[in-house]
């Protein structure tokens, strides 16, 4: 058995890994694709080089895989193409399972950035590969990243009163593990481990931080001018505005229980994210 992990020169693949590791997968059972490769040396298994968007990389990564952990690229924009290619390579190679790291409530989000990810999980389906689509909420660290900035402004946001249903990245590369290395009840799983507005974020910062810190709900016109008065690109800024869209129109938002399930243990709370 040889479990392949892309994407293992980054933090969620280089988590998933380590799960591997500590679920008594032998090192010389992984393997780990990337592009810089020094970021993943420690890690005690073998790493390949490769580029979603160069088949002959993808062909020589996936020689012998018999379950691969499938970590969507970095590149919005550019991943439906790519992740076309990782998948013919996979049919290719005859690999027996596929676990697919897509976004919570794939088919039916109002988010740009799920679009990827449903031509990602069509062409899969349509591939005859034995899938599971590992949907992911959002990540805690998307907000802790931010903590300095909650400190000094408060939290600010056009997500108005949407429910963001998120979790803890190594909870989610944990239970890629699982589904990886045990039989997966299901094909699908929507993975979160709490829900959470702006606001309830705010208040649970004030409550880790011992410091008054407010949420300020803008308009997406609004939210716009601020992130791009603050350095962020139009284009990047107009992304960050359509994730807000998203939560307001309920795309991040599930009380599906599949992370502990997978888990077997409660995930990481919010509180608990920001303590830390």
């Amino acid at each position: 058995m040889t479990y392949v992990v892309t994407g293992a020169t980054g933090p969620f693949g280089r988590l998933a890994i380590q799960s591997l590791l500590r679920r008594g997968v032998p090192a010389g059972q992984i393997r780990g694709l990337g592009r810089q490769l020094d970021k993943a040396a420690d890690l005690g298994v073998e790493i390949r080089h490769v580029e979603y968007e160069d088949p002959e990389s993808l062909r020589h990564a996936f020689e012998g895989a018999s379950r691969v952990l499938f970590v969507s690229g970095s590149e919005v924009g550019r991943r439906a193409e790519q992740h076309a290619n990782v998948v013919a390579a996979l049919v290719e190679a005859g690999v027996e399972l596929v676990a697919y790291t897509s976004i919570l409530n794939a088919p039916a989000s109002a988010m740009a950035l799920a679009e990827e990810h449903r031509a990602t999980e069509k062409v899969l389906t349509e591939s005859g590969l034995r899938t599971v689509f590992l949907r992911n909420g959002w990540y805690y660290e998307v907000y802790t990243a931010q903590l300095a900035t909650y400190l000094e402004h408060g939290v600010a946001g056009a997500a108005g009163d949407g429910l963001i249903s998120a979790a803890a990245r190594a909870d989610y590369a944990e239970a890629a593990a699982v589904a990886l290395t045990g039989e997966a009840e299901q094909d699908v799983y929507e993975l979160a481990a709490e829900v959470f507005t702006l606001a309830t974020l705010a208040e649970e910062v004030a409550k880790a931080s011992g410091q008054p810190v407010e949420y300020v709900p803008l308009t997406p016109e609004r939210y716009r001018e601020v992130l791009i008065a603050n350095g962020l690109p139009e284009g990047i800024a107009d992304f960050v505005v359509d994730i807000d869209r998203g939560i307001a129109a309920g795309s991040l938002e599930t009380t599906s229980e599949d992370l502990a399930k997978l888990l077997g243990r409660p995930p990481v709370t919010l509180r608990e994210a920001l303590a830390q």
